[in-house]
């Protein structure tokens, strides 16, 4: 029972650590990355649709990004889409594929970009601390119940914080790779 439980919070651990991976690739940097758009929500026959759906989404160069949509009728709806998000960038349209050219990044837009990393890698902090709050309500609920001996609660109480300890980490080198790809020039 114990093991079954350490394992869901292993699982659930596991997922907000990719949350915040797929989270912190939408971050621009200085360098193009399809990452950046296709989660973006296009309107395509009045349903929001991620463009990685409707577009092969390349990066060619290293500061540019080519959308080639798959149905032409709805480059205009792309291109709203793009100029709404808040990337800050501006389409070109050719009539047949949307060219995103990525401008290089000021000192202090740099700045701003790390502290919106340093606050999702908090939120995905959050996010492990109340598995482990869950857990460990799980674990006490499981010991009033005579289901478990208090000597097994610490033990999975240990191998918890272990856990717990093990994804913020995790998360800690995630946020220091994406704030040194950031600070790039």
């Amino acid at each position: 029972m114990i093991d079954e439980t350490l394992k869901d919070a292993e699982i659930r651990m596991n997922k907000a650590v990719t949350v915040l991976r797929e989270d912190l690739k939408a971050i621009r940097t200085g360098r193009a990355s399809p990452g950046l758009v296709e989660r973006l929500r296009v309107s395509y026959y009045d349903t929001p649709t991620p463009l990685n759906q409707l577009a092969a989404i390349s990066a060619p160069e290293p500061r540019l990004l080519v959308i080639r949509p798959w149905d032409p009728t709805i480059l205009d709806e792309i291109e709203k889409a793009i100029l709404k998000s808040e990337l800050g960038l501006t389409p070109n349209n050719d009539g047949a594929v949307i060219r995103l050219s990525i401008p290089r990044l000021t000192e202090e837009r740099r700045q701003e970009l790390g502290k919106i990393v340093g606050r999702r890698v908090e939120e995905g902090h959050v996010a492990v601390r109340n598995i482990r709050r869950d857990v460990q309500d799980d674990l006490r609920a499981s010991e009033k119940e005579k289901l478990i001996t208090e000597d097994e609660l610490y033990d999975a109480r240990k191998k918890l914080q272990d856990l717990h300890d093990k994804y913020i980490t995790r998360m800690d080198e995630i946020r220091k790779a994406k704030q040194q790809e950031i600070l790039e020039v």
